[in-house]
């Protein structure tokens, strides 16, 4: 079998960075080169009903080895890159028996655990980093190649008892898209798992409710020599729709199950000013209120100076899967005694963001999260633990094997 670490370093070099201006699915071009390859590698393994779609998601299935009536189970993972930082030219390394000592990515940039602690949790590890200029990709890359790992397993051990077992691979999930053209019935499972957290044991099955709101505000540019009473800058306008927000409801002052509001972008000039907020609370009830917020801001703001408006445009993306979830609950505490069968304490919490698994439990696809072993996505500070990986791979072995027994 194929290490787990081997997979991912090869599909971390596949550039699959997503790109939310394209209109197009997937978003871009290049998600199809390691949609290809894992098309490939499928039919290699022998799985039945490979498909790659035009849209570029990737499915196939393991059939049932065992007479048993079984439920369907399904994992997910996402091929994307964030769009936040290039996925271009990724050279990782792997640094052996971890010292809790900083880490050189390059002669500029420091991976320290003065700056990220949990490093030190890791001490003894062999890690896989960054090189210090691109993100790693291990969100999501490290769930495909855990995923692929657990097939080979199976596939290479035929005397071990499973019952059907189908698998996904999505485009576009950085973006808020992988759900969007998932084939729920196409796919066929009971259940699912996307294999998409972050550290060893993770298990996730609430996460926040989403919303982007857009902001534009238009003022009235004159000649700034002649500007008295005539002038209205919109940038100003916008600073100070900023400043009646909470300050205390920035992602950077929170933690848990708080919510907050986060300024992605800002596009000025005199006349006319776009901000861009992402939206998040697992309360429904707060998330409400946090979109009455923005409106009623933007309407104040409005109505101050006739010489220019303000306009709010909010567009949901996703809610809180628990409501979906809460009566499969089943699924969740097979997930986490396969967790410590692997001999990892479960961390059950909130997701502080969204999964395809969200959008697919509304859909009629339960699908809790499970960790994958990484930490720091989408930077260049990211890295993941090999041993974490193979826990995660033995976890989804632990999780179709229990099947066979429990049902």
């Amino acid at each position: 079998m194929e290490r787990v670490s081997e997979r991912f370093l090869r599909y971390v070099k596949i550039d699959t960075q997503s790109d939310e201006s394209s209109d197009t699915c997937p978003s871009t071009e290049k998600q199809f080169d390691l949609a290809r390859l894992l098309e490939k590698e499928l039919k290699e393994l022998g799985l039945s009903d490979v498909i790659l779609d035009e849209n570029g998601y990737v499915r196939a299935s393991l059939p049932s080895n065992t007479e048993k009536e079984l439920p369907v189970v399904g994992f997910i993972a996402h091929m994307d890159t964030s769009p936040d930082m290039s996925g271009s030219d990724v050279k990782p390394r792997i640094v052996s028996s971890y010292d809790g000592s900083d880490i050189a990515l390059n002669n500029s940039t420091v991976l320290s655990p003065k700056d990220f602690p949990q490093l030190l949790d890791y001490t003894g590890h062999d890690l896989i980093t960054t090189d210090g200029t691109t993100l790693l990709g291990a969100d999501d890359k490290a769930g495909i190649a855990e995923i692929m790992c657990a097939l080979e397993y199976f596939i290479n051990n035929p005397g071990i008892k499973h019952g059907t077992i189908k698998v996904g691979f999505t485009p576009d999930e950085e973006i808020g898209r992988g759900a969007d053209r998932f084939d729920v019935k196409a796919f066929g499972a009971d259940f699912a798992y996307t294999i998409d957290g972050g550290q060893a044991g993770e298990l996730e099955f609430e996460n926040f409710n989403a919303a982007l709101a857009t902001i534009t505000f238009r003022g009235r540019n004159v000649h700034p020599g002649t500007a008295k009473n005539q002038m209205l800058n919109s940038m100003h306008l916008a600073v100070k729709f900023m400043d009646m927000l909470p300050a205390d409801q920035r992602p950077e002052h929170t933690e848990g199950y708080e919510g907050f509001f986060h300024l992605v972008d800002i596009d000025g000039t005199v006349e006319e000013t776009v901000i861009r907020y992402l939206i998040r609370d697992h309360s429904r009830e707060e998330f409400g209120k946090k979109k009455d917020l923005v409106r009623s801001i933007a309407e104040f703001i409005d109505k101050l100076d006739s010489r220019g408006s303000v306009t709010v445009e909010i567009k949901d993306q996703y809610n809180n899967m628990r409501e979906k979830i809460e009566p499969y609950m089943h699924i969740i505490d097979l997930a986490g005694e396969a967790i410590k069968n692997a001999g990892v304490v479960p961390v059950i919490k909130p997701i502080r963001g969204g999964t395809d698994g969200a959008r697919l439990s509304f859909m009629g696809l339960p699908c809790p999260n499970i960790f994958t072993g990484g930490h720091n996505f989408h930077g260049k500070y990211e890295y993941i633990s090999i041993q974490s990986m193979e826990k995660a791979v033995e976890t989804i072995r632990n999780i179709i094997t229990s099947i066979v027994t429990k049902y």
